[in-house]
This record gives structure tokens, C-alpha cells and sequence, in this order.
């Protein structure tokens, strides 16, 4: 890529994402069949940071992040739980930051999309 191109904005309405469909691993699954696709409309050049688009079919599944990832809702309604116990809902239009280090589960709640920004720090 020039430095002029990698200098450019994403514009996410306007450039073709790299898409990836997938399933969370079986030995992570607790329950539902959930498929999910990524758009990732940008990377950069250290492959430590990622932005794109999210969407998952309802389902329930363990995480556990190396990441730190913003995520704001678009469309759907998720549950996501602390390996402690505690909870949070979020719906369309709600933004929040997970973490590197947060272990617990994400559950879609009813078809879901988010925008994603994502670091993996060294």
C-alpha cells in the first residue's frame, strides 16, 4: 500500500470490507446456534488495530479478551456477564469498552450489529 493510500480515510460507506463468517468454537458455546460475520474496513500496518462492523444471529458464548475493543450498538440487543457474576445490557445506540483481560460471556439477545474499534496492545 502507498503512503498515500495508508494515509487515506476509511470511509466505511465507500470502501469493500474484508468479511469473515464464523461460529464461536464448540467448546466455548453454552447455548444457540449463533453465526456471525465481521466487516473489517480498516487495519493497521502493526495488525494491532482493527474497525469495522459486527453482526451475530442470537446466541450465548464464553470470551475471554487479550483486546481492548469500543463497541457501539447499531442494532439488536446483547448481554454480556463478568466471570464475577456481574451484568450489563445493551441495546441499539449504546457504546461501551471491554477491556483486555475480561473473561465471561457474551449473549445476543436478538439479532445483532456493532461497530467495532479494537487494540491488542504488545
Amino acid at each position: 500500500m502507498s503512503e498515500i493510500a495508508s494515509s487515506l480515510i476509511v470511509d466505511f460507506g465507500a470502501t469493500a470490507p474484508e468479511t469473515t463468517h464464523s461460529k464461536p468454537p464448540a467448546d466455548r458455546l453454552i447455548d444457540g446456534h449463533p453465526e456471525q460475520v465481521a466487516r473489517n474496513y480498516f487495519s493497521d500496518s502493526t495488525g494491532r488495530f482493527f474497525a469495522g462492523v459486527w453482526e451475530s444471529t442470537p446466541g450465548k458464548w464464553r470470551v475471554r479478551y487479550s483486546e481492548n475493543e469500543f463497541c457501539y450498538i447499531t442494532r439488536g440487543r446483547v448481554r454480556i456477564e463478568h466471570e464475577s457474576g456481574r451484568g450489563w445490557t445493551f441495546s441499539a445506540g449504546a457504546s461501551f469498552v471491554i477491556p483486555a483481560g475480561f473473561s465471561g460471556v457474551w449473549e445476543v439477545l436478538e439479532p445483532t450489529a456493532k461497530l467495532y474499534v479494537i487494540y491488542e496492545p504488545a
